[in-house]
């Protein structure tokens, strides 16, 4: 790797360098290296861009690092990558996306991953998309999420874009079975003339499962973002879904929470709230010295945390 791409790496997993144990690391297109592990099988697919990435029931206190780094301008790509959890396995799952474009083409990576999780298991996932480059071509992302859980499993994703990506519509999708738990933390930050939609489609199937969808969101100068979520309670479970905003300069923020439920013992809650910096947050930080704009800078690095 160079350097342009080694920074990458670091933005997006928290890597210097190929990491350790099982990992799939994706460069400019094409499959740079693979590492499969005792527990930790990566496959690659041959009908399609892609891996299937299978993890032995049992398996406990392992990770899978699987970023994918675009450093050439025009590329544009779309890799479906699978997921087989077993039961009763507890691991992280660390992926993310890092473009540098230095031209004046569209640089575009769009993935689906789908997720199997079996009955019992815990999985963290862990999805970080970071912009960068010095020409005027976009830095576009589009990724697709779809999980399937089965009886009494956890899922915690945590997702976030900061910096550097022009467009992305963020779609993700799940299915819960019985006493099954899915939790999601959604950051993202937006300024120029950047665009970012997120769609949340949740089926809360099973008896006694639940999920906690929240995003929080900053828009900047003449951004635009769209939250849309929907909560399907077609059991006895308990379902959550919040938006928080700070909306800034003439960017423009619409989110849409929705709620269903089809089953009496269906408890289902939505919250939005879209509002700019509130001016005696940014008076109390002045006061302790700093300039207007480093007390929105804190106000929001809080905010986002």
């Amino acid at each position: 790797m160079d350097a342009i791409q080694k920074t990458l790496l670091e933005q997006v997993a928290g890597l210097h360098d190929v990491p350790q144990g099982a990992y799939s690391l994706r460069i400019n297109g094409q499959l740079h290296g693979k590492n499969s592990s005792e527990n930790i099988s990566i496959v690659k697919k041959e009908d399609k861009p892609g891996i299937d990435i299978i993890i032995k029931p049992g398996t406990k206190n392992e990770s899978v690092h699987i970023p994918v780094l675009l450093s050439q301008t025009g590329i544009k790509e779309l890799v479906y990558n699978d997921f087989h959890i077993g039961e009763d396995c507890d691991i992280t799952i660390v992926a993310g996306c890092g473009i540098h474009n230095g031209g004046d083409e569209e640089s575009e990576h769009s993935g689906i991953h789908t997720f199997y999780v079996g009955k019992n298991a815990k999985l963290k996932y862990i999805e970080k998309h970071y912009g960068e480059g010095d020409g005027n071509g976009k830095n576009v992302m589009n990724p697709t999420t779809v999980a399937i859980l089965e009886e009494n499993s956890y899922v915690e994703m945590e997702t976030a874009q900061i910096k550097g990506v022009d467009s992305t519509r963020r779609k993700t999708k799940a299915t819960l079975a019985d006493g099954a738990t899915l939790i999601v933390r959604e950051k993202i930050m937006t300024h120029g003339d950047q665009f970012a939609e997120t769609d949340f489609v949740v089926d809360l199937n099973g008896e006694n499962c639940g999920t906690h969808v929240v995003s929080r969101s900053v828009a900047k100068d003449r951004s635009r973002q769209s939250f849309l979520s929907q909560i399907n309670g077609n059991n006895r479970c308990s379902g959550h879904t919040e938006c928080d905003a700070i909306i800034m300069d003439q960017a423009q923020v619409v989110a849409i929470p929705k709620i269903e439920a089809n089953h009496i013992e269906a408890g289902l809650i939505h919250e939005a709230a879209i509002g700019k910096i509130a001016g005696e947050q940014l008076i109390k930080l002045m006061t302790l010295g700093l300039s207007e704009k480093e007390a929105e800078a804190e106000i929001i690095n809080g905010f986002l945390k």
